[in-house]
């Protein structure tokens, strides 16, 4: 069986066996020195799948495989904290969650051992103190380290996989706390995507108001879950309206409905939990 770690594992879950495990428990290892060094091809990608096989089976080994990858990942990064991603032809150093730093992170804290823990996470949020674009308590940071806000069309990227939102998503039970609200007030002072980018929680809507129910979840603060729910109310009539207009729905997690259904499923429950990265 052909296929990506996480695909395997999404597999394992409706419907597990034992020649499921062995391909994706060789998938894992065979990934371990991916130079893409991010959460969508890489290791770190493949130290979620693991963690979660992990939970699902009691099965030590996959600690063992885990354990490997993470030090691998570990060992990889660059000298200032940060990691290399080589994707594609082209070397980038991010910091969000989709290619970069705080998605590494994410994936590592799971079950990294204490010590290493918050030594990773306290180098981190000094990487992002640093990095972050502060103004009238306004935060957003760019793509990469030392870069510009502005990309080469003078746009300005605020959304899950570059931007405020994702870096607060990923961080919020351990940045500082005036970080992650100034980065939560300017992802609701901006307002919801329009529907060129969609209601999805990759790009779009959703994934914006994810950062909001993390401010709550950090702060106990309601009016962060009441804005949490007011942009789920606009990504579910972005959904209806490109139903409409398309015939049909999109079905995929990052980029369609389902990632949209279980923000609203969680602004219901008024719990955050970004999937596939949040255990």
């Amino acid at each position: 069986m052909r296929g990506r770690p996480g695909s395997c594992s999404s597999q394992y879950r409706v419907g597990p066996s034992a020649e499921l495990a062995e391909t994706l428990h060789a998938r894992v290892r065979e990934n371990i020195h991916n130079e893409a060094d991010e959460i969508m091809w890489g290791a770190p990608g493949t130290l979620i799948a693991t963690q979660r096989m992990l939970g699902w089976t009691g099965d030590q080994r996959w600690r063992a495989a885990w354990d490997e990858s993470a030090d691998a990942v570990l060992a990889r990064r660059d000298s200032d904290g940060q990691w290399t991603q080589r994707l594609h032809g082209h070397a980038t150093r991010y910091l969000g969650p989709v290619h970069g730093l705080v998605g590494n992170v994410q994936a590592l804290v799971t079950l990294l051992d204490g010590k290493r823990r918050s030594a990773l996470v306290r180098r981190t949020s000094m990487i992002l103190e640093r990095a972050a674009v502060v103004q009238d308590d306004l935060a957003n940071w760019p793509p990469e380290a030392g870069a510009r806000l502005e990309n080469t069309r003078g746009e300005i990227r605020l959304q899950w996989c570059h931007g405020a939102p994702g870096i607060i998503c990923s961080t919020a039970p351990y940045l500082d706390e005036a970080l992650v609200v100034a980065g939560a007030e300017l992802t609701w002072v901006a307002g919801a995507h329009r529907d060129t980018k969609g209601a999805g929680i990759c790009h779009g809507t959703a994934g914006n108001g994810y950062a909001l129910i993390k401010a709550f979840e950090r702060t106990g603060d309601e009016r962060w879950l009441d804005r949490a729910r007011r942009f789920a109310l606009h990504a579910l009539a972005q959904v209806r309206r490109e139903r409409d207009a398309r015939g049909r729905g999109r079905y995929s997690l990052f980029t369609g409905d389902l990632g949209v259904a279980l923000f609203l499923a969680d602004c219901l429950d008024e719990r955050a939990v970004y999937p596939v990265l949040d255990t």
